[in-house]
């Protein structure tokens, strides 16, 4: 079972090699960090403060431009499994001929994905991994 999930807060410092994003129940109160790089924390957080339109397409276009291209529609992304202190995810893409696939990802390139969009696509966490991301804090 998953949750559906927001992105909170992104918190970016200069000081520190690893940013962290917080993502927060939709209809709850848990919510966790994840660390990221400052440059997918960049981008997320561009994304969501204003319409910014890189001069060139990101990595995260470009997936999104790939899926398009050959078909595809990016649906959703989920956090789905958290093993030793790292997180994985992945991006569900719906085929034209209807076909739901998964595609691996780290949680920062999926989120980054998911705020691409306009509004930005929906976010789920796997209930195992919210339990144990909560009862760590």
């Amino acid at each position: 079972m998953t949750v559906k999930m927001q992105l909170a807060r992104i918190i970016i410092s200069e000081l520190t090699e690893n940013q962290v994003i917080y993502l927060q129940e939709e209809d709850g109160e848990r919510e966790f960090p994840i660390l990221i790089g400052i440059f997918e924390a960049t981008n997320i957080d561009r994304r969501v403060k204003e319409e910014y339109q890189p001069p060139r397409p990101l990595t995260h276009d470009l997936i999104v431009s790939v899926a398009k291209t050959l078909g595809a529609t990016v649906e959703s992304v989920t956090i789905s499994d958290l093993n030793q202190s790292t997180y994985f995810a992945k991006l569900q893409l719906r085929k034209a001929d209807g076909e739901l696939v998964e595609i691996d990802s780290r949680p920062s390139d999926a989120i980054a994905v998911a705020v691409t969009f306009s509004p930005p696509l929906p976010i789920y966490v796997s209930e195992s991994v919210l339990d144990e991301a909560t009862s760590a804090l």
